[in-house]
């Protein structure tokens, strides 16, 4: 499949007192025309972050330092707001994380979604409507009349992810960002979510990132993952073999879910915390954590290593002992 989008070194980060501190480090990943791809971490991992750098939709005083960022073969990170403006939304569509704060409270549910294909130029507001009310079915209201009518504040926060989802997937864009989709859903609305997702992804080609905490979602829904810690991408393969991960971060992770077989037993957990932006560390910033740690690992940033057609960046990558 042609290459879609490429995020090659990409670097972003906030200047403060004369010094710069990173939250995004030399991030590189790229998603084929029709893929759908899993990012996952820990919260403050970088996740969202990542998301947000494509169409350069970073809030202040975030700005990218270095990279680029190709979509479609054209290089976003060049461009003027004016030019990112004409990409947004039609080419590029973002499901957020914050929805209460992505929808106008003062705006009808309706008016949000119709305005997606009103800014692309279509004038009938009467197919306008009826495409968003085929949408807002599909995801499973059952009025969605009275849905359309309604204001965000009126709807429970599961709805307005499902709205949300409308407004990014109205127009059918070439690549949409979904951070956190199905967070905070019941099995049901979760499910419509996704299917919605992988639908767009077979019937029109859209390629998909999917960032999500839910390791078991990625590894069904994606062909190939991502693992973030620290701002770095740390670990990326085929999903097939997410359940069998080189890096200790990744593992622990997955042991970490909670399980049927786990009921009434204590959970595994990841001790220690994500590093802030503002410590520094010259070797792997996941070393103070990880139980395989060696006196090298506090010392240098291990490289990129391949194994199996997989890439770790781990100075002592294994096969994790995770049972699925």
């Amino acid at each position: 499949m042609p290459r879609l989008l490429e995020v090659n070194n990409l670097t972003a980060g906030i200047k403060k007192d004369g010094k710069i501190f990173q939250i995004l480090k030399e991030v590189s990943f790229s998603i084929d025309e029709g893929e759908i791809v899993g990012l996952a971490g820990e919260s403050g991992c970088g996740k969202s972050m990542t998301a947000l750098s494509i169409p350069n939709l970073l809030p202040n005083p975030v700005k990218i330092l270095g990279g680029e960022v190709i979509f479609n073969q054209i290089p976003l990170t060049s461009l003027s707001e004016k030019e990112l403006c004409n990409i947004r939304g039609k080419e590029i569509s973002v499901i957020f994380q914050d929805i209460r704060q992505s929808l106008n409270p003062l705006i009808r549910v309706g008016g949000q979604i119709t305005e997606m294909p009103e800014l692309a130029g279509s004038t009938d507001r009467e197919a306008n409507k009826t495409q968003a009310l085929k949408m807002l079915a599909s995801l499973g209201f059952e009025e969605p009349e009275k849905i359309f009518d309604a204001f965000p504040h009126q709807l429970s926060g599961g709805m307005c992810q499902r709205v949300m989802t409308a407004i990014a997937a109205i127009r059918r864009p070439r690549l949409l960002l979904a951070d956190e989709p199905s967070s905070a859903l019941d099995i049901d609305s979760q499910q419509r979510i996704l299917s919605l997702l992988t639908e767009m992804n077979r019937k029109y080609k859209t390629s998909v990132l999917i960032i999500s905490h839910d390791l078991s979602i990625i590894r069904l829904f994606c062909s190939r993952f991502l693992v973030m810690y620290a701002g770095r991408i740390i670990e990326e393969g085929q999903a097939g073999a997410l359940f069998s991960p080189l890096h200790p971060y990744t593992n622990a992770l997955l042991k970490a879910i909670p399980e049927k077989e786990k009921r009434g037993k204590k959970l595994n957990t990841i001790h220690g915390k994500v590093p802030s932006i503002y410590d520094s560390f010259p070797g792997c910033p996941f070393a103070p954590r990880c139980t395989n740690a060696q006196s090298i690992c506090s010392q240098s940033l291990p490289p990129q290593k391949e194994i199996n057609g997989a890439k770790v960046h781990c100075h002592f990558p294994s096969m994790g002992d995770y049972n699925a």
